[in-house]
């Protein structure tokens, strides 16, 4: 990771926070040959100081086969991200970056049994569907639907041993041209940007403090 201290902070629980606030993972394995990679949902859920990582993924993949042989996992957590144009900066003359905010987890992946990754998938489901009031709600799926499906996949659990990360907000820059970014990027039209903007505004605001 292109980790600087600038870009670190001490809170474990913003950490924890970005990472459920940011739910749709790259979850890396290896198969012995090559990385292997595949985008899911997940669920970061904290357990007294531990920190678990679960979701499901297809069997029938070659991700699932890796994972049976090596069970070390990578999860990769992103949030928004933009480019940042040194042509805002008091001295211009400058090389250009990005921002962004990433964090890195590493553990190991235990499959869950059928009753288990039926959970997951219920939990999954209603933590975006309304239970009570959605068409889509998994109590309305039929149980035949249900176990068909549930014959494809394969719930996990990911026990964080480690985790890292690099929330690159233009810290290292002078205040005058961190609100100068700022103001750039509110200017386009470009939803992420955006959002790094208010990133950028909120740390500047606990900065003050």
């Amino acid at each position: 990771m292109y980790k600087l201290p600038k870009f670190t902070t001490e809170n474990q629980d913003e950490i924890l926070d970005f990472m459920q606030k940011n739910p749709f993972v790259t979850l890396v394995g290896f198969d012995g040959e090559f990385p292997v990679a595949t985008q899911v949902p997940v669920e970061t859920r904290l357990y007294g100081n531990t920190i678990k990582i679960i979701g499901h993924i297809m069997t029938n993949t070659d991700h699932c086969k890796a994972f049976e042989q090596n069970p070390n996992a990578l999860v990769i957590f992103t949030g928004a991200h933009a480019y940042i144009s040194a042509s805002v900066y008091e001295e211009p003359a400058a090389a250009s970056t990005w921002n962004y905010k990433t964090v890195q987890a590493k553990g190991l992946m235990r499959f869950l049994s059928a009753e288990e990754t039926l959970q997951v998938v219920k939990d999954l489901t209603d933590q975006y569907e309304n239970p009570h009031t959605s068409p889509a709600a998994f109590k309305k799926m039929d149980d035949e639907y249900i176990q068909k499906h549930l014959k494809a996949i394969k719930g996990f659990e990911i026990l964080v041993s480690k985790f890292d990360h690099v929330f690159k907000l233009s810290q290292n820059h002078s205040i005058k041209n961190q609100e100068s970014i700022i103001a750039n990027l509110e200017q386009t039209d470009d939803v992420l940007a955006q959002q790094v903007a208010e990133e950028m505004r909120r740390n500047l605001s606990k900065a003050s403090f």
